[in-house]
């Protein structure tokens, strides 16, 4: 049976954190700001240089010159769910800085709800843009409502895998800042080789060998996929491999991330400044 008040008392820390999440960005509007402007840099750049490929190549792969902004848009959108990644430990270095860390981590606090605290006052923030961009993909090419749940389905799942990464660097962060950089470093080049901006026809075949055993290709691809094949099932069906991948990392993801948090504070607590 539920135990209602438990469920309260979890809803009720989720909000809080949340809210508070929400007033410290506000408090910067001109960075949130930035922080949308950013990705259109990422997705500019591919589009000048591909439309003029496209005008000698007939397509890469799926994409031609009708429905490769549509491509750009969902990378657009895939950057903003990916800042909640660095979300995670800029919140937990700022609570060590403000030396409420400890109160926090140490008070009847369930980690799945630091988790989904950090994780909704994210997807809040970002929703004015990502919503624009997703119409703009609606608008470009057209698909069925059913298709629409599917793919802000996907969407979801990405941002629940994204943000048990974050927590995974976010705990490290305050135990082991030393190694802060490393990580970032090394999801960069992950997201780098994940044809997140450019399709996987146009690399040479030494970078597509590297780009094959990058997890997060698969799943950035099934999400186009998902679109242009306009039908879960089929997509489903013909990218079970991707699906499986996709589904597994968002549940298990933040499983481990809350499990590494519990074990690294327990193991090294927090590094004082």
């Amino acid at each position: 049976m539920i135990n209602l008040k438990l469920l309260k008392d979890n809803i009720s820390q989720i909000i809080a954190l949340t809210e508070k999440n929400l007033k410290l960005h506000l408090r910067f509007k001109s960075n949130v700001i930035i922080s949308f402007i950013t990705p259109l840099i990422t997705i500019l750049m591919p589009i000048i240089i591909l439309q003029q490929f496209f005008n000698f190549n007939e397509n890469f792969g799926y994409w031609n010159k009708k429905n490769f902004l549509l491509f750009q848009f969902l990378a657009y959108n895939i950057i903003l769910l990916q800042t909640i990644i660095n979300e995670y430990p800029t919140q937990l270095m700022n609570e060590k800085y403000w030396q409420t860390l400890p109160a926090l981590i140490i008070g009847p606090f369930n980690r799945f709800n630091l988790l989904f605290g950090i994780f909704f006052s994210r997807l809040i923030l970002i929703s004015i843009p990502f919503t624009m961009f997703f119409v703009l993909s609606y608008i470009f090419y057209p698909i069925s409502f059913l298709t629409v749940l599917f793919i802000l389905f996907i969407l979801l799942l990405i941002a629940l895998m994204f943000s048990g990464i974050g927590l995974i660097v976010g705990i490290i962060a305050i135990s082991k800042e030393g190694m802060l950089r490393l990580l970032n470093f090394s999801i960069s080049l992950v997201i780098f080789t994940s044809c997140l901006s450019y399709p996987f026809e146009i690399f040479p075949p030494e970078i597509q060998s590297i780009i094959n055993l990058n997890p997060l290709y698969y799943i950035f691809d099934f999400l186009r996929l998902g679109w242009i094949e306009d039908d879960a099932i089929i997509s489903i069906n013909s990218h079970t491999y991707n699906f499986l991948l996709l589904l597994s990392g968002a549940i298990i993801i933040p499983i481990i991330g809350v499990y590494l948090f519990n074990l690294i504070y327990k193991k090294y607590g927090i590094v004082g400044y």
